[in-house]
C-alpha cells in the first residue's frame, strides 16, 4: 500500500525553517495528526524556535465533540492551556484581536471533498483575515478522501453563497485543501501571503484506502471513509424533512422518515439505474436530531463501484423519488440553516434554486445532470493551474 506523507509530516521532516522564529496560531481539529497519530498541537508546539501561542477551532470544535450547527465557545485547551478561539458561532473569521501578536497562522484541517463541508470556508475566511492583518498563512495539505480526478455537480451561483459554499465550486471539486487555498487565493483575489506545504506520495486517482493513512473522523458524523464517499449526495437530505441518519450508527448511509416504505423506495431507486450504487431497505430510530425516537423506514447506500459512483446525482435521486412516492408528507426544510435566515437550505446546499425547481417540475435526472456539464467543464479548466499533484 502506498504511504502518503501529509503536509504536517513534511513540515516536521524538512520544512521547519518555515515556522522557526515565528509566533504561530494553529487552526486544527481532532484529525490533525501525523502518520504516527501524534497531534499537530503537540508536534508544532514542541518545535524548537517556534512559539505556538493560540489555537483556532472550526465547526465541531478542536476535538470534534459538538454536533452539527452547534456554536463553539471560546475556551482554553485543557492540555496546553492555550487560548482556543472559536471560528464557528458569532464569528466565523479570525478577528484582528485574535490575530494580534501572531505572524503566522498554520491551517491543518482534514477536508472530505464536498463543497458544503465547512472547514474549507473557515480556511478561506481565515485567509482573508490574515491578508488584512498582514499575517502569513501556511496550509498543511491533506488527501481528498474522494480522490482528485472526478468532479460532479453544478457550480455554485454566487447569489446563493453561504457558509456551505462561499465561492463558486462544484459539489465534488476534486481538489485537496491546499489546492483549494491556492485556487481561492488566485481566483478570488484574497491576496493572502500563502504558503502550501504539499504532500508526498499522493496521486489524483487515489481514494483514502490507498493512502496508507489511518482515518480519524474529522467531524462526529463522519466516522469512516465510506461516510465521506456518500456525503456529497446524502448531505442534500439536510435540506428536507427526511433524516440523514444523524443519531444512528450509519449517518449519511441510512436515510429515511416514519412515512417512508423502504421496499417501495428501493424499487423506485432501482428504476433510476444509478451507476456504482445499490440500495437495501432499512429501519432505524435516531437517538437525536430529526425524528428522534421515531421508527423510520428508509434505505441504506451500498457503493458497489467507487469509481463509477455519482454521489450528488444519487442524492438528487433520493429526493426526487421521495417527492413522487410521498407527496403529502415530503417537505423542504425551512431556514435558518448554516447562518442563512432567508433562503431554503436545499437551495444553499445546491448553490442555486434551479435544481430544486427542476425536481419540483419532475425533470428527468439525466437532463438535470446534462445542464451542469458546461460550467463543470469550465471549472475543471480554471482549476488546472493550481493543481499540485498528477
Amino acid at each position: 500500500m502506498a504511504r502518503v506523507l501529509t503536509g504536517l509530516d513534511r513540515l516536521l521532516a524538512s520544512h521547519l525553517s518555515r515556522v522557526r522564529g515565528r509566533r504561530i496560531g494553529l487552526l486544527c481539529h481532532q484529525a490533525s495528526v501525523n502518520a504516527d497519530l501524534d497531534h499537530s498541537v503537540d508536534l508544532i508546539g514542541s518545535i524548537r524556535g517556534a512559539r505556538l501561542t493560540a489555537l483556532f477551532a472550526p465547526e465541531h470544535g478542536l476535538w470534534g465533540a459538538a454536533q452539527d450547527h452547534a456554536a463553539i465557545a471560546a475556551a482554553r485547551d485543557p492540555a496546553t492551556r492555550l487560548p482556543a478561539h472559536s471560528l464557528y458561532g458569532r464569528r466565523r473569521a479570525p478577528s484582528p484581536a485574535m490575530l494580534s501578536g501572531l505572524d503566522t497562522l498554520v491551517c491543518d484541517l482534514q477536508d472530505v471533498g464536498a463543497r458544503y463541508y465547512t472547514f474549507v470556508w473557515t480556511m478561506a475566511l481565515a485567509m482573508d483575515a490574515c491578508a488584512r492583518a498582514g499575517v502569513r498563512m501556511i496550509v498543511l495539505d491533506r488527501p481528498n478522501p474522494l480522490g482528485g480526478d472526478r468532479l460532479e455537480g453544478n457550480v455554485l451561483d454566487p447569489r446563493f453563497a453561504s457558509f456551505v459554499g462561499l465561492y463558486p465550486l462544484p459539489v465534488r471539486h476534486g481538489m485537496t485543501i491546499g489546492e483549494l487555498a491556492l485556487y481561492l487565493d488566485a481566483r478570488h483575489g484574497l491576496r493572502c501571503a500563502l504558503d502550501v506545504i504539499p504532500m508526498s506520495g499522493w496521486r489524483r486517482a487515489m481514494l483514502w484506502e490507498e493512502t496508507g493513512l489511518a482515518w480519524v473522523p474529522p467531524s462526529p458524523n463522519m466516522p469512516t471513509p465510506d461516510t465521506a464517499r456518500v456525503y456529497p449526495g446524502a448531505c442534500l437530505i439536510e435540506g428536507t424533512n427526511l433524516s440523514e441518519g444523524r443519531g444512528t450508527t450509519r449517518p449519511f448511509e441510512w436515510v429515511g422518515a416514519p412515512f417512508i416504505n423502504g421496499q417501495e423506495w428501493v424499487r423506485a431507486l432501482d428504476r433510476e439505474d444509478l451507476p456504482g450504487v445499490s440500495f437495501s431497505p432499512c429501519r432505524f430510530q435516531p437517538t437525536f436530531h430529526k425524528w428522534k425516537g421515531r421508527s423510520c423506514g428508509g434505505v441504506q447506500f451500498h457503493v458497489t463501484d467507487r469509481h463509477r459512483f455519482k454521489p450528488y446525482l444519487t442524492g438528487l435521486a433520493l429526493i426526487a423519488t421521495t417527492r413522487r412516492l410521498c407527496p403529502g408528507h415530503f417537505a423542504w426544510r425551512k431556514p435558518p440553516y448554516e447562518f442563512e435566515k432567508r433562503k431554503l437550505p436545499i437551495d444553499i446546499l445546491c448553490g442555486t434554486d434551479v435544481i430544486r425547481r427542476q425536481i419540483e417540475a419532475k425533470r428527468p435526472l439525466d437532463r438535470i445532470e446534462a445542464a451542469w456539464q458546461p460550467a463543470l467543464a469550465a471549472f475543471q479548466r480554471s482549476r488546472r493551474p493550481r493543481l499540485l499533484y498528477r
